[in-house]
């Protein structure tokens, strides 16, 4: 397989420069399934809602089209200008952005990372509280996990539907 040759600088958290981030790999996944511009892929992020299921900003998204673009794991599409004919680069992922998104999804560390959440840290940090405010937090935290649990619910048999 063919891997992107990333710099060996490590960053403030251990992880190699130039390593795809999740921003990243949204984005070939996005392109992956149909060719866009920056401002179609911004719409596939608000359609897909990948804000609730990713923490990646619409900023980062325009970010990571640059550095794949520079990686050549992205490239420009000879495709024809739309009618509103503005000058808008059309994006599509390179063979080794394929293989990278692939490589990448198929690491076992996706299944075991550790993210930290805001109620994490709240969690570490109530200690300072007074107990009925930490069991309002608490009850409000199950409420909301239970709605989250609905959903994830009907996301995996959407998914089911599919395959």
């Amino acid at each position: 397989m063919v891997r992107a040759k990333f710099k060996t600088q490590r960053g403030s958290r251990g992880q190699k420069v130039g390593a795809l981030t999740t921003a990243d790999l949204i984005v070939l996944s996005l392109l992956t399934e149909r060719s866009m511009h920056g401002y179609e892929l911004l719409g596939e992020y608000e359609r897909q809602e990948v804000a609730d299921w990713a923490s990646v900003s619409k900023a980062q998204v325009y970010y990571a089209i640059q550095k794949l673009a520079g990686l050549k794991l992205i490239e420009p599409t000879a495709e024809p200008p739309s009618v509103d004919a503005r000058d808008r680069t059309v994006y599509a992922p390179t063979r080794q952005g394929r293989a990278e998104l692939i490589a990448s999804l198929t690491k076992p560390t996706w299944a075991s990372a550790r993210v930290a959440q805001p109620f994490s840290t709240w969690l570490g940090l109530s200690i300072h509280l007074e107990q009925d405010a930490i069991v309002e937090v608490l009850h409000a935290r199950k409420k909301f996990l239970r709605e989250e649990l609905e959903r994830e619910r009907a996301s995996l048999a959407f998914i089911q539907t599919l395959t």
